[in-house]
């Protein structure tokens, strides 16, 4: 299976790294996250891209980012004072997160972010008292876009157009400076026409607002590009042919400077989680399936299994025959089943002590992992 995912050469890199490691761990390919950021670029060649640091914030991962030109997406002044760090000039930071303290806010600006999004009255206040003439993104909300997608971010992001526009005039009466519009269609959306429908509604507001005499100059379009999971995704290449059309077909030629803020699509490929099988067992004498624990769970690096969302594919050194099994993490708390409905199989003769490898686990794996639950530190992360 992996040869579907790695070519030989990465997977020999793996291989031989992981050897005398302790289980279990995360490895990274820092080049396939630098070959996916050129990817990004070269497909996307008048877009900013904003890497989303929640999707791994690995220090060697962000300096990587950081010397091929990326600009980056923050979502705490945790995140901020990491990259300061690694010598990101605040200029290439973008505050992306609508959800912050007052005095977050009033910290990110003296330390010299100029850049944030918004989607209520109360953060538009905050804004224009602690960050004075601040650029603003207002987001909407994609509550029907982002339903298929394996991740949805429904619900709690962004505000309705009738509001948005609202905000918008509320922020220049406040003196910020209205620079766009943002929307996201939901984490490992596979539904390319998600975009259409999301950048129809932006080019909406953009003519609304234009009517009003307010000069939106930007579309920031998020994340959401996927990574390759078990089922697999289109090429970038086909979402970017996709996405660029409909941005041509709504705005013309007088599209606003476009932003993305790809976290998932562009390091989710890059890594690999190893772990080892601690016992398998069934529940009866009759059981057709066995339980296969593992030392990786929901709570130590594989959080988008709850509800079975994110299907990673799993490989084995083990062959021969295969059965159904339930999957299930260290823990002793009963949410810490990763896979039980679907079909999921692996070899008759796989044994404690044996590797399993998830593929495709560079992102949303370390920056979920618990701190100390029942004593298992966090994830232990390799870049190579």
């Amino acid at each position: 299976m992996y040869r579907n995912y790695y070519s030989p050469t990465d997977w020999g890199k793996i291989m031989a790294f992981s050897q005398d490691k302790e289980t279990p761990f995360l490895v990274v390919l820092l080049d396939r996250v630098r070959e996916k950021y050129e990817a990004f670029q070269a497909h996307f060649p008048t877009a900013k891209i904003y890497y989303a640091v929640k999707a791994n914030p690995g220090m060697e991962l962000l300096a990587v980012l950081r010397d091929a030109g990326s600009y980056f997406d923050i979502a705490s002044t945790h995140e901020l004072d990491r990259m300061l760090e690694l010598n990101v000039t605040p200029d290439r930071l973008s505050y992306g997160n609508t959800i912050k303290k007052a005095k977050h806010i009033r910290e990110a600006y003296e330390k010299g972010v100029r850049l944030f999004t918004s989607d209520c009255e109360a953060d538009i206040r905050n804004l224009a008292k602690e960050a004075p003439g601040s650029r603003v993104f207002f987001r909407l909300l994609m509550d029907a876009v982002t339903s298929d997608s394996d991740w949805p971010l429904s619900r709690k992001f962004g505000c309705q157009p009738r509001m948005a526009i609202d905000l918008v005039t509320l922020a220049a009466h406040l003196g910020l400076e209205p620079y766009g519009i943002s929307f996201h269609v939901g984490s490992q959306q596979r539904e390319i026409s998600a975009w259409d429908a999301a950048i129809a509604q932006a080019h909406s507001l953009f003519e609304w607002l234009e009517k009003d005499r307010i000069q939106l100059q930007a579309m920031n379009m998020g994340g959401g590009f996927p990574a390759d999971y078990l089922v697999k995704s289109n090429p970038l290449s086909i979402y970017a042919e996709e996405i660029n059309f409909y941005v041509k077909a709504y705005f013309g030629n007088s599209a606003p400077a476009i932003y993305l803020e790809p976290g998932r699509g562009l390091v989710g490929d890059a890594g690999v989680l190893v772990s080892e099988v601690v016992l398998i067992s069934k529940k009866s004498k009759t059981d057709l399936k066995r339980w296969v624990y593992t030392d990786v769970g929901i709570f130590n690096g594989l959080m988008e299994t709850i509800d079975e969302s994110i299907k990673y594919p799993i490989y084995t050194e083990k062959t021969g025959e295969e059965g159904d099994v339930v999957l299930a993490g260290p823990t002793c708390d009963s949410l810490d089943i990763i896979y039980e409905h679907f079909q999921y199989q692996l070899p008759l003769s796989l044994e404690s002590g044996d590797r399993l490898y998830w593929l495709s686990t560079g992102a949303y794996t370390t920056s979920y992992s618990s701190i100390e639950f029942n004593g298992f530190p966090p994830l232990q992360t390799y870049f190579l």
